[in-house]
């Protein structure tokens, strides 16, 4: 079960930054990238843009299975704090690509010239150290299977 002092410290965590790094894999490849990402707090979903074209787009598309990080970089070890997450990429279209690009775009008004899809990043599973809370205290939120369907 999720603490909900964690989801509030996590979520306002992942409202305040705006770069991811993700890792996809498909057919014994595998690919890093970083995104400019908004979140979308009330479903626990990123949304980021990228071509198909690029090695990891291209790998995203054949499996929605990533993981990767977002953090900071502190210049002293008092002040990590970062997530590492799981989650499922997918290319969003209709009504949920136009709101999920106007989202995108109000917070990166240059991307509205560009004609990438619009990805979907679904968090499933995120482990945050935050060390202002103490030395190496971690915050887990995990999604429920209820609502899993829900988001897609």
């Amino acid at each position: 079960m999720n603490d909900a002092e964690d989801l509030k410290h996590i979520s306002k965590f992942l409202s305040k930054q705006h770069l991811l790094a993700l890792c996809a894999t498909a057919d014994g490849d595998i690919w890093s990238a970083n995104c400019f990402y908004v979140a979308d707090i009330s479903t626990m979903t990123l949304f980021f843009m990228s071509e198909l074209k690029t090695l990891h787009g291209t790998l995203m598309h054949k499996n929605p299975h990533v993981v990767g990080t977002i953090a900071p970089q502190p210049k002293t070890i008092a002040l990590i704090k970062g997530i590492q997450y799981r989650g499922e990429a997918f290319i969003l279209t209709g009504e949920a690509e136009t709101a999920a690009r106007s989202l995108y775009c109000k917070d990166f008004p240059i991307a509205a010239t560009m004609k990438a899809p619009v990805w979907a990043l679904k968090l499933n599973q995120i482990k945050m150290t935050d060390n202002t809370l103490g030395f190496g205290k971690k915050l887990m939120w995990q999604r429920d299977q209820a609502e899993d369907s829900a988001v897609r």
